[in-house]
């Protein structure tokens, strides 16, 4: 079956009520087209798929037109409609979640508070891990010192204070990135939202 939104699926709805009263009404109508060489067609049979896409015109047994069927969307004017619905759908969920451009900035000084505390609980997790790792690593280089193996318990615990310090160094990163992306999104929101309310840039 042919998708929503492509060409062919196009076809088929411009198809369907020509299908529907020729069933109804048997041959009594005539079906108006223009073919591929420019000649328009009258033919009680119907409009051939290749021509429906172009459109044509439903007539009477006297001859008067009793339905038009506009040609078909090309691919650009299709891709411009769905454009144009999107667009729509975004401004109307911007105007529900915002009535002024203040409320933009007030969510957007949320989300960097939220992220900021975020960034701030790992970098204090980092450190004490750095803390931790040090401390590791003075009872390793003791144990070397006397004479002695470190003990694997020891080692495995210096890599998994290492491993978690990787972790958080990602996490950082990731908030980061994150807070970027939000500032960009907010600013992107409140000009849109400006501009939806009439308000200068």
């Amino acid at each position: 079956m042919a998708e929503p939104g492509s060409f062919r699926f196009w076809m088929l709805l411009l198809a369907l009520p020509m299908l529907a009263q020729a069933a109804e009404k048997g041959d009594q109508q005539l079906y108006r087209y223009v073919n591929d060489k420019g000649v328009t067609v009258l033919d009680r049979q119907g409009v051939p798929s290749q021509y429906i896409g172009k459109g044509y015109e439903v007539l009477n047994e006297s001859g008067r037109v009793i339905q038009v069927v506009p040609p078909a969307p090309s691919p650009e004017e299709m891709q411009r409609r769905l454009s144009e619905k999107a667009r729509a759908s975004s401004d109307a969920q911007l105007l529900r979640l915002y009535s002024s451009v203040d409320d933009v900035d007030r969510a957007k000084a949320r989300k960097q508070a939220e992220l900021d505390g975020l960034i701030s609980v790992a970098r204090g997790n980092l450190q004490s891990l750095r803390t931790q790792q040090a401390n590791l690593q003075s009872q390793a280089a003791d144990k070397e010192r006397a004479g002695q193996a470190v003990p694997d318990q020891l080692v495995a615990q210096i890599d998994n204070v290492k491993a978690d310090q990787v972790r958080l160094l990602g996490d950082i990163k990731r908030y980061g990135d994150l807070r970027k992306q939000a500032d960009a999104s907010f600013a992107a929101d409140r000009a849109r939202l400006s501009e939806l309310l009439g308000l200068p840039q």
